[in-house]
Formats: C-alpha cells, sequence, structure tokens
C-alpha cells in the first residue's frame, strides 16, 4: 500500500470516529453542566471586560471541551495503528529515532491537553472565586514554561534538534541556545492558539488549514509517525469544525487550544521549518501580539492602545459580523499557508 494512501485513509477514518462520537459527547457534557456560563469574564489583571460580555454572553450554555475528543480519538486510534502499520506494508520512516518523536509528540499533546482540562474544570465547575477565573495567568504561564522547557530539552538533547533555517540565507546551529528558543516559540503558540479562540469556528479553521500544510512538508520528508499524527488531527478537526462553525453547538476549550497550539509549535520545530512556522501561524501571533501590547499597556501606562483586543473582538466592536471575520481570516489563512509551504521548500 503507499504511504499516502494510507495516511488520507487516516484522516477518513479519523473523521468518520468522531463524527460518531460527537454528538453523544456533546450530550455527556451538556449531562456533566460542562458548559459556559453567563458571567463576567475578568481580565489578567482583575478588571472586568464588558465588551467581550457584550458579544459573547449570547452563547451561554454551549457545551465547551470538544478539544477533549479530539484529543482522545487521536491518542487512541494512533496508538492502536501506529503498532500495526508495518505489517499493512508501510515502510516506517522518520528523520529522527521515532519511538523518541513519537513520544515527544505526544507527551506535547497530552499534557498540555490536561492543563488546559484542569484550567476548564475550575472555570466551567465555579471552583473559583469570582476574583479567579480558572488558573491565575502567572500559575498558568509558568506551568507552560515548566512544559515547553521539558519538551525543548527533549528536542535538544534526546533528537539533537539545535538548528534554525531561514529561508533565503542558511540554516544556522544555536547550540544550547536552542533550548530557550523553541521554549519561546511553545509558549508562544500556546498562548496564541487560545486567545484566537474566540469567535465560531476562528481558531480550529485557521488550525485545520495550518495543518494541511504541515502536513505536505511532512509527506515531503517520509516522516510518517508525524504524517500519522496530522492526519488523524485533522480528520477529527474537521468533525469537530462541522459544530463549530456558527452557530457554535461546541466549543474547543483551553483542553483544545492548549494542546493544539503547543502540539503545533511542535511540529513546526521538528520540521525545523520555524520561520515558515511563523508565516503560517501569522494570524495566531497576530492575535497575541494585539492581546500583549494591550496587556503591557495597560500594566505600565495604565491605558489602552486598542478600544479592545485581541483583532478580532476590536473587529466585531467596529460592526464586522462574526461570520464574516472568521470567514475573512480562512481565506487569509489558506495564502498564508501557501506561502509559508513555498518559504519551506526553498
Amino acid at each position: 500500500m503507499h504511504s499516502l494512501v494510507f495516511i488520507l485513509g487516516l484522516l477518513i477514518f479519523s473523521f468518520v470516529v468522531t463524527s460518531i462520537l460527537i454528538v453523544p459527547f456533546i450530550n455527556f457534557l451538556y449531562a456533566m453542566r460542562f458548559r459556559r456560563a453567563k458571567q463576567k469574564t475578568i481580565d489578567a489583571f482583575g478588571q472586568h471586560t464588558p465588551i467581550f460580555d457584550q458579544f459573547h454572553n449570547v452563547k451561554a450554555g454551549v457545551p465547551v471541551g470538544g478539544g477533549l475528543l479530539i484529543i482522545l480519538v487521536v491518542s487512541v486510534l494512533f496508538a492502536f495503528i501506529f503498532p500495526v502499520v508495518k505489517y499493512m506494508g508501510i515502510a516506517v520512516t522518520g528523520v529522527y529515532n521515532i519511538t523518541t518523536e513519537v513520544n515527544i509528540l505526544f507527551f506535547t499533546f497530552l499534557s498540555f491537553g490536561m492543563l488546559g482540562l484542569y484550567d476548564d474544570v475550575k472555570k466551567f465547575f465555579q471552583f473559583n472565586k469570582e476574583h479567579f477565573f480558572g488558573l491565575r495567568m502567572k500559575h498558568k504561564f509558568l506551568l507552560q514554561i515548566i512544559l515547553a522547557t521539558v519538551i525543548a530539552c527533549m528536542l535538544y538533547f534526546q533528537l539533537g534538534i539545535s538548528f534554525l533555517n531561514i529561508p533565503f540565507v542558511g540554516t544556522f546551529q544555536m547550540g544550547w541556545l536552542y533550548i530557550p528558543f523553541a521554549a519561546f516559540v511553545i509558549v508562544a503558540f500556546t498562548n496564541a492558539v487560545n486567545i484566537t479562540d474566540g469567535l465560531d469556528g476562528l481558531a480550529a479553521g485557521i488550525l485545520m488549514i495550518s495543518l494541511f500544510g504541515l502536513w505536505f512538508l511532512s509527506s515531503q520528508i517520509l516522516d510518517i509517525p508525524l504524517s500519522m499524527l496530522l492526519a488523524l488531527w485533522l480528520g477529527s478537526l474537521v468533525s469537530f469544525l462541522y459544530f463549530n462553525i456558527f452557530p457554535a453547538r461546541l466549543f474547543m476549550g483551553d483542553v483544545g487550544a492548549l494542546a493544539f497550539g503547543a502540539t503545533l509549535a511542535v511540529v513546526g520545530l521538528l520540521l525545523g521549518k520555524v520561520i515558515a512556522l511563523g508565516v503560517i501561524g501569522f494570524l495566531f501571533v497576530f492575535e497575541i501580539f494585539t492581546s500583549t501590547v494591550q496587556l503591557l499597556s495597560k500594566r505600565f501606562r495604565h491605558k489602552k492602545v486598542f478600544t479592545v483586543s485581541p483583532f478580532h473582538l476590536w473587529l466585531q466592536y467596529h460592526g464586522w459580523e462574526e461570520p464574516k471575520i472568521v470567514q475573512r481570516a480562512w481565506i487569509v489563512q489558506i495564502m498564508l499557508t501557501l506561502f509559508g509551504v513555498w518559504l519551506a521548500m526553498l
């Protein structure tokens, strides 16, 4: 069997499995009362954000936690299918030690997923005081840094990755500086995807298009374990997106946003295409940039740079309808992904 045929089959299979499970899973979330509540949203500095509530309190009651289903489906299917791939006539090739690469990918996928799930549980089961919305920002950020540093050390010491490829310039060895660099990339994309997940279908749609580009790159270097993960992830994500587009019946939650952002970064690091990842993930990067500028300005200048942040909420505030923002973001993302893939192949 040709490896591409096999990988495409995995995508379809993952889509079918998730589609069968997703409606019962939504009903389970309703039964567990794991859904968005109407409340005053508090930002990182304990300040009320009425503009956010103005647009999004109407979504109260929609289940949260779709990312958990995706993580479970992808992890279980990979665990059952990967050990028997070689008996199906597929040559299991990879750029790195295959066992180590798989361990790093799923450590990222599951550890950041558990961190996000913990945050979701604290939010939606109300295990918090009025000013304590989930994990405090500094606690969540510290845990992200610790996990990201562990993963960066695994990439550096276990796989020997220490280079940065810059299109039109060349490849540079970074030595031990690769560890803080990789940790920064992981933390940045973790929070970027989380911040972008604010409109129905926005983060999931952008992520889906990004993953197709990264899947193409992984197939070019015949990295079968990475291609399998991306195919299973894509199939499940497409099924989730069907229920996440406006008006959403299911939200990703931090369990998905944190896991997917961190794993997206690690995939880019494994491919050695961090610059291309920055292009493919530019919308994520821009969203977190606007939020970071706003937070820093409020902290040190005691005034806002933007009326509201992140950028997608700013567009809503200025009269753009939610589906219009999302659909145009998808169009921009298609071109960014094509540009990023082109850069990566130079």
